[in-house]
């Protein structure tokens, strides 16, 4: 076991006997990424500040409940999204997945973008600006990592409603990607 997992381990088993000290510790270690998973999803940098920390209070509230089958920082992440989801919906600024008619021609699946000449910047400004669904799928699937049965469970979806939505949101993503970039290379077959 490594250093870094032990301190970890370490500073779970003083915050569940109500360590401040130690709580102050676990939160400057994940705060940030924890805001930007919420920063993500929600869109208002005061929305997920405030939602961040309620997602730690929450954390520190049920750490009886952490079990360590997953990294600590996986089961604070999976807060945060489930906090943030239900803040959008709460504000009606989410709804069911509803999907959107993309033309199976409308471009050549056997094709892909040379993602270095767009730029990760400019890749993260077109999915930012899908539409809600598309864009907390695809930042579940590409930029949190998760996968397909991960994010059905997330978003209380079936597997075959993720697979075709993440792959229906990537085609509009290559299609915004395309239209703003006309001189864009592209390559492979």
């Amino acid at each position: 076991m490594n250093a870094e997992k032990l301190n970890i381990n370490q500073l779970i088993e003083r915050c569940r006997r109500r360590d401040k000290s130690a709580q102050i510790q676990l939160y400057r270690q994940y705060y940030k990424a924890m805001y930007n998973t919420a920063f993500r999803i929600l869109r208002d940098e005061f929305e997920a500040e405030d939602l961040m920390q309620e997602a730690f209070l929450t954390a520190f509230n049920k750490l009886n409940t952490f079990r360590g089958e997953v990294a600590f920082g996986a089961w604070l992440k999976r807060i945060v999204i489930n906090k943030s989801l239900t803040q959008l919906k709460k504000n009606n600024r989410y709804s069911e997945v509803k999907m959107e008619v993309v033309s199976d021609d409308a471009i050549d699946t056997g094709m892909n973008l040379n993602h270095e000449l767009l730029g990760v910047e400019n890749i993260l400004k077109t999915i930012n600006g899908l539409k809600d669904n598309y864009r907390i799928i695809l930042n579940l699937n590409l930029i949190e990592g998760y996968d397909y049965e991960e994010i059905a469970t997330i978003l209380n979806y079936s597997n075959v409603n993720v697979r075709t939505t993440i792959s229906r949101a990537k085609k509009k993503l290559q299609q915004m990607l395309l239209s703003e970039n006309p001189k864009v290379s592209m390559y492979g077959r």
